[in-house]
């Protein structure tokens, strides 16, 4: 495969404010060079979280060791509710300023989010099963959180599903703005409903200690990394597959696909 040299080396400048304004070229660099970075980061962060989290962190009298999934379960509830309403920004603005660039960030950020959604909605079982007594239970948080997952997955089906992608585009970003203001209005649904027909189940959560909360904050900038860098490894496949007929990707890469 021939460098990317000449046809490329015009966008070595782009400052990373610009990434709005960026056209799929200019990103493609970028990504491939921040990638990396992100990815050792992701390493030392995790590695560091974990540690404190499964050695440092003490036995809790109430929970015992149950409740060292909170720093899996925790930041990945963060980050697949971050995610969620950046991919919806990111495609609501992309559509109304028609950059095709931003839809294509949000295209690589959605299978990220729809991961963290369903490691949120597995840890949250495996953690609620010793202290509700059951896999699962209409809890608000939970709930929400699969409605995320569906909504999610509806994002990337309707992405594989329509050859446009602009109809595609549009279709997943009228989808993803839609969840963006219906799933506050369902937490607070599903939590009013469960506080006048029945006893709200005991929320998730983990001890109160500086440091557990050093450790799930760690593990929660980590798995950010990680996303990140999971998020630009894609991106760089979804702007060759979207610009493959583009002169710059049969020059750097030899063929129309």
């Amino acid at each position: 495969m021939p460098a990317l040299s000449s046809t490329l080396s015009s966008d070595e400048s782009l400052p990373m404010t610009a990434w709005s304004q960026a056209t799929p070229q200019r990103g493609y660099v970028q990504a491939g060079r921040l990638c990396p970075w992100f990815a050792l980061a992701a390493a030392v962060l995790c590695s560091i979280g974990l540690f404190v989290g499964l050695v440092v962190a003490q036995t809790d009298p109430h929970q015992h060791e149950h409740y060292r999934i909170a720093f899996i379960h925790t930041p990945s509830l963060w980050l697949s509710v971050g995610i969620y309403f950046v991919t919806a920004g990111m495609a609501g603005y992309g559509q109304a300023r028609r950059q095709r660039f931003l839809s294509m960030i949000a295209s690589a950020l959605a299978p990220t989010g729809a991961l963290f959604a369903f490691l949120a909605l597995w840890t949250g079982s495996l953690w609620g099963k010793p202290i509700w007594g059951a896999w699962w239970v209409w809890e608000a948080r939970l709930t929400v959180e699969l409605l995320l997952l569906f909504l999610f997955l509806g994002y990337v089906a309707l992405q594989e599903a329509i050859d446009d992608t602009r109809r595609a585009d549009r279709a997943s970003g009228l989808l993803a703005l839609l969840g963006a203001f219906g799933l506050p209005l369902l937490y607070f649904s599903v939590f009013r409903w469960s506080s006048m027909y029945g006893t709200p189940p005991q929320n998730l959560s983990a001890p109160d200690s500086p440091v557990i909360s050093a450790g799930i904050l760690l593990m929660g900038l980590g798995l950010f990394a990680y996303a990140v860098s999971a998020t630009l490894a894609r991106l760089r496949n979804v702007i060759l597959k979207r610009e493959r007929n583009s002169e710059w990707v049969v020059q750097n890469f030899g063929a129309r696909a």
